[in-house]
């Protein structure tokens, strides 16, 4: 006899925990007919050509033949299929009563935002200065080698493939700016240098606006070339090191984090195990007065009835509604839609349409009220629960969260995406056992578990959560011991390169 996961009363399949052979015995009323792959789907009735198919008691596509009970269940005979969302808007009362009975030990900075790391940042406004303020990083990064800078964690450039090429306004530039905009304030930032050509379409002068004490502008043009640039801010960083480094680790509330939810090289198993003990994690945050931010646009599509159904404004339901039409549109014009999504890597793990893949992403949101919608890298106005319109590739997705202040980040895999993102700490949660087994090294918590009977989801959750803790307070991650994040920080690019 075989196990099958079935999660829902109202589901026609049942999701395979291990390779179940042909032929195969599962109980007393099914045999499956096919092989079964590890994390794939099994038919548990017979299903019509132009059935719904089932998962999560939510609609996941349609079935293109007749499929019999017991079969096989997944691209060669299931496709994804619209269909209308049904949600009801209810007026909700936000708890405003917080936890206060666990602290976390942070960078407290001069605006009231709390740290969770101390880095010195080198920040690009265009391509055409990224060598630069790599080397400059670089050259810091050897100096505190070979110093005694306890409470500095080095020296991050944030480099990238945009900045000019671009019209100097509409949606695009906006985009560019506020994420820009994002990190020169960020509180994970001891001290901030912007660094431009002289040239470009977003000129420095856009960000000297809203200045900040600890940020300098400098562009290469003004600065006499590359090493006088290199050597200039790196003299004035070694000069501010010991400045920097006073600033110590200090006893700071939870409700100055917030937490970026993230998923990538996903699996059948994400939306079982690791994505709802993660919403757990961000439902404890939440209810300590943190907030969390949801994003993936293209990756919440057929579940976001699910979002709305939680809106604490029905602002929020028009707003995210027409995030999505202009989705739809702007696939459409690309000669793309929202439906080509799962990636081949998913699709092996056992997702088969975009439908499937969002029922389990939106999981990770746990079950608090939503108090915002956010467009791509705007920060956050109130404490909570948020989604943030972004694309679904995981580096653009990540870097607009963390623009918008999130200072720490949660990444769910189930094939064993491999991920970190400097000046944020990314803690990386396995989906399945094997997975883990396999890449020890780069994950740090495993919900498998979940699937192995070990533990139960509030059990992993409540782990994830102390752990978040405890990395908010320095502990360092395993993306960080393996020092990923130095590349990728990657601005959404709209519109035309011109």
């Amino acid at each position: 006899m075989f196990n099958i996961i079935k999660l829902n009363a109202k589901d026609n399949i049942a999701v395979a925990p291990m390779n179940i052979p042909s032929g195969s015995e599962i109980n007393s009323s099914l045999k499956a007919q096919t092989d079964i792959p590890f994390g794939h789907k099994i038919s548990l009735v017979d299903i019509k050509k132009g059935d719904l198919i089932y998962k999560y008691g939510q609609i996941i596509g349609i079935a293109f033949e007749e499929i019999m009970k017991g079969s096989h269940v997944h691209s060669h005979n299931l496709m994804f299929h619209e269909f209308d969302r049904n949600y009801k808007f209810t007026k909700k009362h936000l708890n405003q009563n917080n936890k206060k009975d666990k602290f976390f030990y942070g960078y407290k900075r001069d605006n009231g935002t709390v740290g969770t790391r101390n880095y010195i940042g080198l920040i690009s406004t265009v391509n055409c200065s990224a060598t630069v303020v790599k080397k400059i990083a670089d050259k810091i990064n050897k100096y505190l080698s070979d110093k005694n800078f306890t409470n500095i964690d080095g020296a991050v450039c944030l480099k990238h493939s945009s900045g000019c090429g671009m019209n100097t306004s509409g949606k695009g530039m906006e985009v560019f700016n506020r994420t820009i905009e994002g990190f020169k304030s960020h509180q994970n930032f001891g001290k901030v240098f912007v660094i431009g050509l002289g040239c470009e379409c977003a000129q420095i002068s856009l960000y000297k606006e809203n200045n900040k004490d600890n940020v300098q502008y400098l562009n290469i043009q003004d600065e006499g070339g590359t090493n006088q640039i290199i050597n200039k801010v790196f003299n004035r960083v070694v000069e501010e090191l010991p400045n920097i480094n006073k600033l110590e680790r200090s006893e700071s509330p939870l409700s100055k984090l917030t937490l970026a939810l993230q998923c990538g090289g996903s699996d059948s198993y994400s939306g079982i195990t690791a994505n709802p003990a993660l919403g757990v994690a961000a439902d404890l945050l939440v209810e300590y007065g943190g907030s969390t931010i949801l994003s993936e646009t293209p990756e919440i599509y057929g579940a976001e009835h699910l979002l709305i159904e939680r809106a604490f404004e029905e602002t929020h339901i028009k707003k995210l509604n027409d995030q999505i039409k202009w989705w739809k549109h702007y696939t459409q014009v690309n000669d793309g839609s929202l439906d080509n999504n799962p990636s081949p890597g998913n699709k092996k793990g056992g997702l088969t349409t975009i439908l499937e893949k969002s029922l389990g992403a939106v999981a990770k949101g746990g079950n608090s009220l939503m108090v915002g919608v956010l467009d791509y890298a705007e920060k956050l106005s109130k404490s909570g629960f948020h989604f943030m319109d972004s694309p679904g590739y995981d580096p653009v997705s990540v870097t607009g969260q963390v623009a918008a202040g999130s200072n720490l980040i949660c990444f769910t895999t189930g094939r064993g995406s491999c991920f970190g993102f400097k000046p944020t700490p990314s803690l990386k949660i396995a989906t399945n056992t094997n997975m883990y087994n396999n890449l020890k090294e780069d994950m740090d918590i495993n919900a498998g578990t979940i699937m192995d009977g070990v533990n139960s989801i509030e059990e992993i959750g409540t782990q994830i959560f102390e752990e978040l803790i405890e990395v908010a307070s320095g502990k360092q991650t395993k993306s960080e011991i393996n020092e990923y994040g130095d590349d990728e920080f990657n601005p959404w690019v709209i519109g035309a390169t011109m």
